[in-house]
């Protein structure tokens, strides 16, 4: 049987994904400032000029190669949700995409680095906030009133989610001596707890 040779349009997309493949493993590895053009460039197999023509500039492919899927909605039950959120931390225990380790790695010394990741980290914190508020029945702060005393939901989701990426940190990019072997499902199985407490308005 006779292969179909690819198009121009099918060509370009391949060369296209084979950069920014590259480009993940690179940034991952060594953060926005001490990854090179010509270093992606070589490890796709391809021109420098070629990368630029694609992507502009290494800001610009920065921005392509961290960039991901939207997540799916969860749920707005509240032990759906745990079951969620503690699914997340598990396969970001277990070894997070290269394009989120870009991100992180990135983020501490690059401005727009870190203004992609607390665009991303609002987005989760929004999201995770609106599930918390339906569940508990309420707007932002339960009785609708003031923030005194009600559900505080979008705090309570801010405080999840910088708890998960603070373990996410310690465990996968600083390799803290009391992190770095622990299974993820016993570093979940502990967390659990505080995780879901923080999913139900204080009593």
């Amino acid at each position: 049987m006779t292969s179909h040779p690819l198009s121009r349009a099918d060509r370009r997309r391949a060369t296209e994904a084979r950069i920014l493949d590259s480009a993940r493993e690179l940034f991952a590895a060594k953060g926005f400032d001490r990854t090179t053009i010509r270093a992606v460039a070589s490890s796709a197999g391809v021109d420098p000029a070629l990368v630029m023509q694609y992507f502009d500039s290494k800001r610009g492919l920065f921005t392509r190669a961290v960039q991901a899927p939207p997540a799916a909605q969860a749920s707005v039950d509240g032990d759906a949700l745990l079951g969620h959120l503690m699914a997340t931390l598990g396969v970001k225990l277990g070894g997070m995409p290269d394009g989120t380790l870009a991100m992180l790695r990135s983020m501490l010394t690059d401005p727009a680095s870190a203004e992609h990741a607390r665009e991303t980290l609002d987005r989760q914190i929004t999201a995770i906030g609106d599930a918390l508020s339906a569940d508990d029945g309420g707007g932002e702060y339960g009785d609708g009133s003031d923030g005194s005393d009600g559900s505080d939901a979008e705090l309570r989701a801010a405080l999840i989610v910088t708890t998960m990426v603070g373990v996410t940190i310690g465990h996968q990019l600083l390799g803290l001596a009391a992190l770095r072997d622990v299974p993820a499902d016993r570093v979940t199985a502990l967390l659990r707890p505080a995780l879901d407490a923080l999913t139900r308005p204080a009593g």
